[in-house]
């Protein structure tokens, strides 16, 4: 029982997911790998991206319509913008 309960806690936390390099997957990829986005979302960001370039920061993924910053910060440690380290969060303005 306490593997079981060990594995699930794991699981929730998105420790067994991989960082997916946003500038270069699929919809599907997408979808899979990040909390909170589904197959439209994920069409969403790819549309996004193909319209206005790579995902630079943080930022530009919270411009994709649907997307916010709960989502976003669920997802900054699985975010990457190359194929070397994940995303760092931009900062925000002072309003």
């Amino acid at each position: 029982m306490r593997i079981l309960w060990l594995f699930l806690l794991l699981h929730a936390f998105g420790v067994l997911a991989d960082p997916v390099n946003i500038n270069k997957a699929d919809a599907e990829t997408i979808a899979k790998a990040l909390k909170g986005i589904g197959p439209k979302k994920a069409e969403a960001i790819i549309q996004y991206r193909k319209e206005h370039g790579d995902f630079k920061t943080l930022q530009d993924f919270e411009n994709v319509k649907g997307i916010g910053d709960k989502i976003a910060s669920a997802n900054v440690q699985d975010i990457l913008y190359t194929d070397a380290a994940p995303a760092a969060p931009a900062s925000k303005k002072s309003r």
